[in-house]
């Protein structure tokens, strides 16, 4: 039963009671129904527009969807992040010493090769100089500019 369904109900039923209706708790009551019997009209008007927004929404994924399909040549699992765990758990960090302030600074390779940057303490401009010897390990070196 919907709930117009059910203000009817109660309408039918306040109306088979026949009650004098010069009375001030009449009056109120059939206030109340009336208000009840706007607000049913209200809500159905509402359930009305929100399924016709679900309607459009799930028009507008599966148009989606197909538009991606095309123009991403690639399968769910092929983007699932930016980085993989394996790429995470491989990844270097080195640990650089600003000369200026004494901030340890962890950086990746990347940051390293890089060159230049400045300190996030003091601001400094530190340079970054990566070398790697034939024993495939790393040595970095800060120093001012």
């Amino acid at each position: 039963m919907s709930i117009s369904e059910k203000v009817a109900y109660i309408k039918g039923l306040a109306e088979g009671l026949d009650l004098d209706e010069n009375k001030k708790e009449v009056k109120v009551i059939k206030a109340i129904l009336d208000i009840l019997e706007e607000m049913s009209s209200n809500i159905s008007e509402i359930e009305d527009a929100y399924d016709d927004l679900c309607e459009q929404v799930d028009s507008l994924e599966e148009g989606l969807s197909d538009l991606e399909d095309d123009y991403y040549d690639y399968e769910d699992s092929d983007y699932d992040d930016d980085l993989d765990e394996k790429d995470i758990d491989t990844e270097e960090f080195y640990e650089v010493t600003c000369p200026s302030c004494g901030e340890k600074i962890n950086l990746t390779e990347d940051k390293v090769i890089s060159g230049n940057m400045p300190c996030p303490s003091c601001g400094e401009i530190l340079e970054l100089n990566f070398e790697e010897d034939n024993n495939n390990s790393s040595e970095e070196s800060a120093s001012e500019e």
